[in-house]
């Protein structure tokens, strides 16, 4: 009798031990900054195979999707042909690599405005992710309210989409400034975009807030605290703003300075995960899981260290 007894206890804390996961509970990945390097690139196309026998919902590429050397339409479609084999859905999010550095001598000396236009045209043109599945997601094409003077409304790499109850955004936020300091015409790029940027964000923010939606995510290429200027400034007050009236978690995800980490440096309890960047190519398996006391879980997937050369 003492082994029954002993063997139904065992299959009765077997049976808790292997409860069912929180019905709502998924799980995403976060990459950015890579590939830079013709030996990169062969790594990250090992990763994609790796993150492809991977349970994920979607993954978020945070930009920086080349090193040095000109931002050709050639090479953006390569990299659109690469982000298309990831088998769940990808969302991209532009990166300073691929636009604003682009007027440097070494990445050819143009003009990044025009950049971010074929940009667009390239990976942004239809209201959806990237990816061999693909799912539907909100772009800022039009304004809900008018623009500031002299500012257009077709922000259309702004994408929102809600998964498990979450809210998730990217905002066209990218490193070296915020393309700011440069000249007029750049700096009045800025300008509309960031106002662009924060109707986008309100709206995000709003949809967040609705019942029974648990968080909101925002996903942007700059590390907000790494730079000299104001730039980033109005734009990490916002994001406080957000925390303080929705009264839910909200997790800022950032790449640009090629550092895993998972802190708190706002004024308020916002969460910041950064991923990985070049010469480090690897990703972020990120848990959602609303029984857990902590509903973001990270665990960092280095896939290798690629030495220069």
């Amino acid at each position: 009798m003492n082994r029954i007894a002993a063997a139904a206890l065992a299959l009765l804390l077997a049976g808790c031990a292997a409860k069912p996961p929180q019905p709502d509970a998924f799980v995403f990945g976060v990459l950015g900054d890579t590939p830079y390097t013709a030996r990169e690139e062969t790594e990250f196309l090992g990763m994609i195979e790796r993150i492809n026998h991977e349970p994920l919902a979607f993954s978020i590429h945070v930009g920086d999707i080349k090193g040095s050397g000109t931002c050709s339409d050639e090479l953006f479609r390569r990299r659109l042909a690469q982000f298309d084999s990831f088998k769940a859905p990808l969302i991209y999010t532009p990166g300073d690599n691929e636009w604003t550095d682009c007027r440097r001598k070494h990445m050819g000396a143009g003009d990044p405005i025009e950049t971010l236009g074929r940009l667009r045209k390239v990976f942004f043109a239809e209201p959806h992710s990237l990816g061999a599945t693909r799912i539907d997601t909100a772009m800022q094409a039009t304004c809900e309210v008018p623009p500031p003077a002299g500012c257009g409304c077709a922000y259309p790499e702004n994408r929102r989409w809600t998964h498990g109850h979450i809210v998730f955004t990217t905002l066209n936020v990218p490193g070296s400034d915020n393309n700011v300091g440069y000249d007029k015409a750049n700096d009045e790029e800025a300008r509309c975009r960031d106002a662009a940027n924060a109707r986008w964000l309100d709206q995000a923010a709003a949809e967040a807030a609705a019942p029974g939606m648990r968080a909101l995510v925002i996903a942007i290429q700059a590390n907000v605290w790494d730079s000299k200027k104001p730039v980033y400034d109005a734009l990490r007050k916002h994001i406080e703003a957000v925390y303080t009236k929705l009264d839910k978690p909200v997790l800022f995800i950032h790449g640009d300075t090629h550092m895993y980490r998972v802190d708190y440096p706002f004024g308020v309890p916002v969460r910041r995960l950064e991923t990985y960047g070049s010469p480090f190519v690897g990703w972020v398996r990120v848990t959602v899981d609303p029984s857990k006391p902590e509903l973001f879980t990270f665990e960092p997937q280095l896939y290798r260290l690629v030495p220069p050369g």
